[in-house]
C-alpha cells in the first residue's frame, strides 16, 4: 500500500503571529498530517509597490491596501522559523516552508527539509527555479495556471541544474476553486505527457476533491487550513477548519487502503459469504435413486457449498446414485 504524503497547508493563516502558528502545529499533528507548511518570504522581495492584491484577496482583506502592505502584515521572522522547525520536531510532524524570493531559499536551505515545495507562481521564474535545484534536493511542485509546455520548461531547468526527483501537483490558482474548474482529469494528463509523480494541491470548498484525487493516484495532497475560517486574513475563508482537516486525512487513509494492488481475486474477508452467497445444483423435487437428473427435477438455489450451477451441463443426463430430498444438494 502506498502512503499518500498529506501536506497541512498553514500558508499565512498565522497573520503574523508566531503562537498562533504553533498552534496551527497542533492541529496539523493531531489532524494525522504528515507535514505541515508554512510561506517563508521578504515582502519586499517578493512583490513591487505597485503589485496589486488579487481579487480573491480584495473580497476578504479589502481593496484599500497593496499587496505587498498585506504581505507585510503576515510575515514571521527567521527566528520564528527556526523555532516552528524545531516545534514541529518536538511534537511529531514534519516542517515545510515554501520559499518565495531567492534569500529565503539560501535561509530555508539550513533546514534540511526532506523536499522544497515550489508554488505555482514560482514556475515560470527561472533564477527561482535554478536557485532550487543546485540544492539537489527533491522537489514538489504546484502547477496551478500552467500549461503543459511550461510544465515541461521547468523541469527541464530544474534538470538540468542538478534535481531529478520531481513530483507535479495538478492545482488552480483561485480561492476557492469553482468545481467546474477543477479538471481533476489533468492530474493524470500530467503524469502521462511528462512521466512524473503526480498529486494534487487543492483550493476547493470542501474535502471531496482531494479524496477524490487519492482514488485517481495523487501520491501527494496539498490543502489549507485555518484554525478559525472568520478570521481577517486572504485564505482563511477557503481553508478547512482542523476538524475538517482530520475528516479528509481520515477518508484518504481509508481510500488508500481500499485502492488495493489492482488484482481481482477474491478477499480472505469475503471468502466466508461464498457459501452464503452463491448457489448449488438442488433437487426442484423428490428424485428416486436410477433416475435421470433433468432441468425438470433439478434447480439451483442457496447455499453454494455444493456442485456449482456452472456445471449444469455436466450434470444433466447423469444417473441419481441414491434417493435426493426436495432441496437436497445434489451429488455425483
Amino acid at each position: 500500500m502506498k502512503h499518500v504524503i498529506i501536506i497541512a497547508e498553514a500558508g499565512v493563516n498565522h497573520n503574523g503571529n508566531f503562537e498562533l502558528a504553533k498552534k496551527m502545529v497542533d492541529a496539523a499533528k493531531e489532524a494525522g498530517a504528515d507535514y505541515v507548511k508554512f510561506q517563508t518570504f521578504n515582502p519586499k522581495k517578493l512583490v513591487s509597490k505597485y503589485a496589486e492584491k488579487a481579487e480573491y484577496q480584495k473580497k476578504t482583506t479589502g481593496s484599500d491596501e497593496t499587496q505587498l502592505q498585506m504581505l507585510q502584515k503576515l510575515t514571521l521572522t527567521e527566528d520564528n522559523f527556526l523555532s516552528l522547525r524545531d516545534y514541529c520536531m518536538e511534537v511529531g510532524i514534519g516542517f515545510i516552508s515554501t520559499p518565495f524570493d531567492l534569500d529565503s531559499i539560501v535561509f530555508l536551505e539550513t533546514f534540511d527539509m526532506d523536499f522544497w515545495k515550489v508554488p505555482s507562481g514560482e514556475v515560470t521564474n527561472l533564477p527561482y527555479l535554478e536557485a532550487i535545484a543546485r540544492t539537489k534536493r527533491k522537489v514538489v511542485m504546484s502547477t496551478g495556471m500552467c500549461d503543459i509546455n511550461e510544465i515541461q520548461d521547468a523541469i527541464e531547468v530544474l534538470e538540468k541544474n542538478g534535481t531529478t526527483d520531481i513530483t507535479l501537483l495538478h492545482c488552480n490558482t483561485q480561492y476557492p476553486t469553482p468545481y467546474e474548474h477543477v479538471n481533476l482529469s489533468a492530474m493524470n494528463s500530467i503524469r502521462d505527457a511528462l512521466h512524473k509523480e503526480v498529486g494534487y494541491s487543492d483550493h476547493t470548498q470542501g474535502i471531496e476533491i482531494p479524496i477524490a484525487a487519492v482514488a485517481m493516484g495523487a501520491t501527494v495532497i496539498e490543502k489549507h487550513f485555518t484554525l478559525d475560517k472568520n478570521m481577517e486574513g486572504p485564505d482563511h475563508k477557503a481553508s478547512l477548519n482542523p476538524s475538517e482537516l482530520q475528516q479528509m486525512v481520515v477518508a484518504i487513509r481509508n481510500i488508500e487502503q481500499a485502492i488495493g494492488n489492482g488484482l481481482k481475486e477474491p478477499s480472505s474477508s469475503e471468502m466466508a459469504n461464498k457459501g452464503v452467497a452463491r448457489k448449488s445444483i438442488v433437487a426442484n423435487k423428490s428424485i428416486k435413486q436410477g433416475e435421470v437428473f433433468s432441468e425438470k427435477n433439478l434447480t439451483t438455489k442457496r447455499p453454494g457449498t455444493g456442485i456449482s450451477p456452472m456445471k449444469w451441463y455436466d450434470v444433466i443426463g447423469k444417473i441419481a446414485s441414491r434417493d435426493f430430498s426436495e432441496d437436497e444438494i445434489i451429488e455425483l
